[in-house]
């Protein structure tokens, strides 16, 4: 764990870095489908009759998880923890013994392959995210 300006903790381990935000690719739709906070866990309640295998996932435009799978219909659960960014760092996952502010989830897009555009989802706010 390293420490930024303003004493955070932030979630460091340049081995998990992972690539870099695909900014030229724009979001074409957003599906019905909902992120919500769970702890130290996002669920995506994948209310789609399609079903996603091999994509990715991004937060916030920074953090990247691959996901093998996410069916139609599924409630897929996803670890804060297993999120990286570039230069390896992390989101800081909530929970009840957290010692930092988690990072809020304002933004969740899927990436299905390298050229198509994104997929976003709908992020359910909480109070902290409407800060």
């Amino acid at each position: 764990m390293g420490l930024s300006s303003g004493c955070q903790t932030v979630r460091s381990d340049p081995t998990k870095a992972t690539r870099q935000y695909p900014f030229w690719l724009k979001q074409a739709e957003t599906l019905p489908a909902q992120v919500l906070p769970e702890g130290e866990s996002m669920i995506i309640v994948n209310t789609t009759t399609r079903t996603f295998e091999n994509v990715d996932i991004w937060l916030n435009e920074r953090y990247l998880q691959h996901v093998d799978r996410i069916g139609a219909g599924e409630n897929k659960t996803l670890a804060m923890a297993d999120f990286w960014d570039i230069r390896g760092e992390g989101p800081n996952p909530g929970g009840l013994f957290r010692y930092y502010q988690p990072t809020p989830i304002r933004l969740v897009q899927i990436q299905t392959d390298a050229t198509s555009p994104l997929l976003g989802l709908q992020t359910v706010l909480t109070e902290l995210e409407t800060r």
